[in-house]
């Protein structure tokens, strides 16, 4: 683990995430690929370890009943998909965009998730662990 720095896109929101992961992974579930336009690749990170600069830019949204997602305010870049549950597993986590990051060199791909929802043209490279759409709702105790 080391710490990773990035931005939005035009530079308004800045961040430094202590801790960071060497892994990054993907979800494929519907919200993911409307917010992102394709699937999210994404790193995650405790919310607490998160030092962001530019916060007056950030805009939230609860987009699910456990969930919300962030953008920059000035230029839309995609900042955050944050767990707002206070138990469970993965609670205090957020998953940051792969893309923001001023260097994501020596970053593996090492997970998807909602595979059962990946488009039927998405093809990556090397397997990986996988979760379908119900493992997932249980593995976060979530009833939809």
């Amino acid at each position: 683990m080391t710490d990773k720095t990035g931005q939005c896109m035009c530079g308004a929101v800045e961040f430094t995430a202590a801790n960071a992961p060497d892994r990054f992974g993907a979800c494929h579930c519907e919200m993911c690929r409307r917010w992102s336009g394709s699937a999210f690749l994404g790193f995650s990170v405790q919310a607490s370890d998160v030092t962001w600069k530019g916060e007056a830019h950030i805009r939230t949204l609860q987009s699910s009943d456990w969930a919300e997602r962030a953008w920059c305010g000035r230029c839309g870049s995609g900042l955050y998909y944050r767990l707002t549950g206070e138990d469970g597993p993965g609670a205090g986590s957020m998953q940051i965009p792969l893309g923001l990051l001023d260097d994501s060199a020596g970053m593996t791909f090492a997970s998807e998730i909602f595979i059962d929802h990946k488009p039927a043209g998405f093809a990556y490279a090397g397997e990986r662990p996988t979760l379908t759409r119900a493992e997932v709702m249980a593995k976060y105790g979530v009833d939809l």
